[in-house]
Order: C-alpha cells, then sequence, then structure tokens
C-alpha cells in the first residue's frame, strides 16, 4: 500500500511519493518482463524536453547498450509539468501507461523488433507538421 500526505488541490505529490507509486505498479508486472532490464528502474527528479521542442516533453525513456546496460528512466519533473494536478489516482494510470510504454520497447528490443520507435517517431513527424 502506498500512503500519500493530503495535498493542497493542485499540488504535485513529492519525489520520494512519486517512487514509492512507481514501486507499487512495479511489484505488479510479470518478473518475466524484467529480464536483462539490469539497470532497473531510475526515477529522476528532471524535467526533460523532447530535443525537437519545448513543447513536447519525455516522461520516460528506454535505454540500451552502454556501461549501465538495459533500463528505463523516469522523469519526475515532467510528469509534475504534464500532470502536477491530476489525483493520485488518475497520476498512478499515467505512470502506468509510460512504464508499460518504455517496457514494449525493453521487450521489442529483446526480440530484434523495432515497431514501437516507428510508431513514436511517426508520432512526432505527425506533430511536427501540425505545429509548424
Amino acid at each position: 500500500m502506498v500512503i500519500i500526505r493530503k495535498r493542497k488541490e493542485g499540488e504535485m505529490i513529492s519525489l520520494d511519493e512519486m517512487e514509492a507509486l512507481l514501486e507499487s505498479i512495479v511489484e505488479k508486472f510479470p518478473q518475466e518482463i524484467f529480464k536483462e532490464l539490469n539497470g532497473g528502474i531510475i526515477l529522476l527528479p528532471d524535467l526533460k524536453h523532447n530535443k525537437i521542442g519545448n513543447n513536447l516533453f519525455i516522461m520516460g525513456e528506454y535505454h540500451k547498450g552502454g556501461p549501465q546496460g538495459r533500463y528505463i528512466t523516469i522523469y519526475y519533473g515532467s510528469f509534475k509539468r504534464i500532470y502536477g494536478h491530476l489525483d493520485e489516482e488518475k497520476l498512478k494510470e499515467r505512470l502506468t501507461e509510460v512504464l508499460k510504454h518504455e517496457f514494449t520497447h525493453h521487450l521489442e528490443s529483446l526480440a530484434g523488433e523495432r515497431g514501437l520507435e516507428v510508431e513514436d517517431e511517426k508520432f512526432i513527424n505527425d506533430y511536427l507538421r501540425r505545429n509548424q
């Protein structure tokens, strides 16, 4: 059970509370999907912009290769900026969606697939076309 302190309306949960929420979500995921995710899941306090525009924020990323191996990064600052107004239940839903998205990247990477990468690229290209 995750206990989150009572907050003022519109106030985002703290980084520590977000970490506890993240852990409670991850506990419910099947252990098989963690195969070769040797770097685990990292929650950073950062607000991360997409390189192509300041109006696009990165909520999470999947990393493969390099000295840290395979791992998932979640950006608390991005969640705070975009979803800071949500109650804990809705925030948990958004965090779960992002984790599932990043785990899909992980599983596709293990299988040698790139379907979600292609889909993400298409989303960004469509966004750019609409907002030029």
